[in-house]
């Protein structure tokens, strides 16, 4: 698959960044919706995968590119899975030091003492002509007693990914880019355009 250009239908930036690395070494330039200024689009879907299309099949329609839409969530067990696709609407005015506050004391509430969680991501590619392909990552791992760290974002602070001692905002962002539930989903996604 030969394209030059992609728009990662995304203004969050912290995914910007994450995304542009890993395109780098194909040499895809990578314009965000942040840099096209484009509309934010409302998250209807009930599920990653939904919404990931929605913000795909909404950046190529208004650009003409190939676009990649991403949803992506922290999976908590204790709380059914919560917050899922609510992840950044889970953190109040999307404040993730209250997200993480609420999310310990939902747990603390839940009177569970399963700390286990995951991290998931769907990356959807849509084409201009409507079609779409959709990838997925999983990464598994326990929620801490408190936030530790200053990298990664989001809830990167509070998540242990299973084997390691230390959160993803503790690990470096080379680690996280090779082992994270996008990192995961981006592997699909890249030996998809190696193949076709």
């Amino acid at each position: 698959m030969d394209f030059q250009k992609i728009v990662f239908a995304s203004r969050n930036k912290g995914k910007i960044t994450e995304i542009r690395e890993m395109l780098a070494p194909f040499n895809i330039e990578v314009l965000s919706a942040l840099d096209l200024n484009l509309p934010d689009v409302e998250e209807t879907g009930a599920t990653f995968e939904e919404n990931a299309k929605i913000k795909a099949l909404s950046a190529t329609r208004a650009t003409g590119l190939v676009a990649l839409g991403d949803d992506s969530g922290l999976c908590v067990n204790a709380l059914n899975g919560r917050p899922g696709v609510y992840s950044a609407r889970y953190a109040p005015q999307r404040n993730f030091e209250l997200g993480m506050q609420k999310l310990l004391d939902d747990i603390a509430q839940s009177g569970s003492d399963d700390r286990s969680a995951y991290f998931a991501c769907t990356l959807v590619l849509a084409f201009p002509n409507g079609q779409t392909q959709t990838f997925e990552g999983r990464v598994d791992g326990i929620i801490g007693q408190s936030p530790r760290g200053s990298g990664g974002f989001g809830y990167d602070p509070l998540f242990l990914p299973l084997g390691q001692d230390k959160s993803f905002a503790e690990l470096s962002a080379d680690y996280k880019n090779k082992t994270s539930h996008r990192a995961r989903a981006m592997a699909k996604f890249l030996d998809y355009l190696r193949h076709n």
